[in-house]
């Protein structure tokens, strides 16, 4: 059975293709949950209408199927609360302030 802290380690493995920041640092990871060899992972996007919504799906069940003893990945979306900036890690926000059309960051 694998640690929160694996599950996160993979979790930072998985990529917004827009941003080029991981999910975690995005803070788009809300929970984390572990029984025997089933992981739960509860997530946000930016925004509801995000266009990325599969791919995220895709990419977290990829990742965490991965890791040894696991067999089963459940990824459910929450919108409440929304999803605000200040969720971002400061590497994060770092990172966006850098982007061409971001100077402001969100």
């Amino acid at each position: 059975m694998p640690t929160e802290e694996e599950v996160e380690e993979q979790l930072r493995e998985v990529i917004d293709p827009e941003l080029d920041i991981n999910i975690v640092d995005l803070g788009l990871v809300r929970e984390i949950g572990i029984e025997d060899d089933r992981v739960e992972i509860l997530m946000t996007l930016t925004t509801p209408g995000c266009p990325l919504h599969s791919v995220f799906d895709e990419m977290v069940r990829q990742e965490v199927g991965g890791l040894p003893d696991v067999n089963e990945v459940d990824v459910e979306l929450t919108f409440e609360p929304r999803w605000t900036p200040e969720e971002m890690s400061d590497e994060a926000r770092n990172e966006i302030g850098h982007l061409p059309g971001m100077a402001g960051g969100f």
